[in-house]
């Protein structure tokens, strides 16, 4: 699947990790939690960068002890209704301090890339090349948001302080 970073579609270097498979030196590999939990002490000796997939069931907080090990963490949109991955996403930038890359992958829409880039993601798998002309549109609909995050534009609430008088 294409990836889109910074509003323009990128190349993929990371692979899924096959479950039959070891990940060869050198190489960056995605694993899923059930690989994580089966082959950590070979894994944490990974000569390559290493990265996770997390299904919309599974909580941040149960690598939350081993997020430095990760340069991405991959969160799973199974379905359009199925809102955790945004939880999940705020969690691992805000409270567990995640500065790695936050992809989201499965069912990405165009509607939902301002809310995904407010809650910290940074890389998005998307289904097609037409999704870069959708990014541009996407984020740049909305100026101004009302609720605050730990990522991207200030809310309402921040800019009506800055102007204010004592």
């Amino acid at each position: 699947m294409p990836l889109l970073k910074d509003g323009a579609l990128v190349t993929d270097d990371w692979t899924p990790l096959a479950d039959d498979a070891d990940a060869r030196p050198g190489d960056k590999v995605i694993v899923t939690l059930d690989q994580w939990r089966e082959r950590r002490e070979r894994l944490r000796g990974h000569n390559g960068r290493l990265g996770l997939r997390l299904k919309s069931d599974q909580a941040p907080a149960q690598i939350a002890d081993d997020l430095a090990l990760f340069d991405l963490v991959a969160l799973e949109f199974p379905r359009f209704g199925d809102g955790r991955p945004y939880s999940s996403a705020r969690l691992l930038r805000e409270r567990y301090g995640f500065t790695g890359e936050l992809r989201a992958v499965g069912n990405v829409l165009r509607d939902q890339f301002q809310l995904m880039l407010r809650c910290g993601f940074d890389a998005f798998e998307v289904k097609d090349e037409k999704a870069v002309e959708a990014w541009h549109d996407a984020t740049s609909e909305i100026a101004f948001t009302y609720q605050p995050t730990g990522r991207q534009r200030a809310s309402i609430g921040v800019l009506g302080r800055v102007g204010a008088k004592s």
